[in-house]
């Protein structure tokens, strides 16, 4: 009998220390915690998204607190133990995501009626790189290393050009795509990856200078950064977020969004990640 108390009592503070894990976890809470991308200055991202805020507010009834993880390996982890509700992924970070916990995607943005985007190559001009050929023997830099756009298809792209990681040319995760973007343009780094979308807002900021950057390739559409929610939340609650983002017509919150809308997406979507992610060993 006491050895079978003993084991209760080990038991229960396995998961008492384990924590929001194995917490119940509230399907209709009174505050949504919602993720937004750690690509760029997170106070930025907040301040930026508060149009955003408040209409999610009104839409859903519900108190709403924005939130922007450290990089996306502690947003897919906050995701798994329940610390947020709902995020706006990137697509590998999405994949990774809903292999470790009950989650779905509902959304994503439109561009010009698509919901798909692309990623590019870029070199510093004063390199002579021009062409991905050219990467061969130099330094390329990548964003998070669970980045789709600024990681996964830069390099399949190289990948597909005989250009391997290691072998052939040396690679370097700076956390974010205007990171990668600013080292090229330095020439910490000869070459780099990362989204278009970001790409061309930071030529247009007048961050990057077109002179001292170049686009070497831009790959094939892919989707959409997904946003998505756990699966465990009420019905009429998720109904009412899916309904918020399909309506959402300000065009000051798009702006910011970098969207012209929002559209229906679903997890199959994205089995062209999980394709190219097992093809690179990732």
């Amino acid at each position: 009998m006491n050895r079978f108390f003993n084991l209760a009592i080990v038991f229960f503070f396995i998961l008492a220390a384990a924590g929001p894990a194995f917490a119940a976890r509230d399907s209709n809470p009174n505050k949504l915690k919602v993720a937004l991308l750690p690509d760029e200055d997170a106070s930025a991202v907040i301040k930026q998204n508060q149009g955003f805020r408040d209409y999610l507010e009104k839409q859903t009834g519900k108190d709403i607190e924005l939130i922007v993880t450290t990089d996306y390996s502690s947003m897919i982890e906050a995701m798994r133990h329940g610390r947020i509700d709902l995020a706006y992924f990137g697509p590998l970070p999405y994949v990774l995501a809903k292999s470790r916990s009950d989650i779905e995607a509902f959304a994503a943005k439109t561009k010009k009626g698509k919901a798909t985007y692309n990623a590019v190559v870029i070199a510093n001009t004063s390199t002579g790189i021009n062409s991905i050929a050219d990467i061969k023997g130099h330094d390329m830099a990548y964003g998070d290393q669970a980045s789709t756009s600024s990681h996964m298809i830069p390099k399949s792209m190289l990948a597909d050009n005989g250009i391997k990681a290691g072998a052939d040319y040396k690679e370097h995760f700076l956390g974010a795509h205007d990171a990668v973007a600013i080292s090229v343009q330095r020439g910490t780094a000869q070459a780099g990856g990362l989204s278009q979308p970001i790409f061309n807002s930071l030529v247009e900021k007048g961050v990057i200078d077109a002179a001292k950057v170049k686009v070497l390739a831009v790959s094939d559409p892919f989707p959409q950064y997904p946003w998505a929610m756990r699966s465990d939340l009420d019905s009429q609650l998720k109904e009412k977020i899916r309904s918020s983002f399909y309506a959402l017509k300000d065009q000051k919150i798009l702006k910011i969004l970098k969207a012209d809308g929002m559209a229906p997406i679903s997890d199959a979507d994205y089995d062209v990640v999980r394709n190219m992610k097992k093809s690179l060993g990732m």
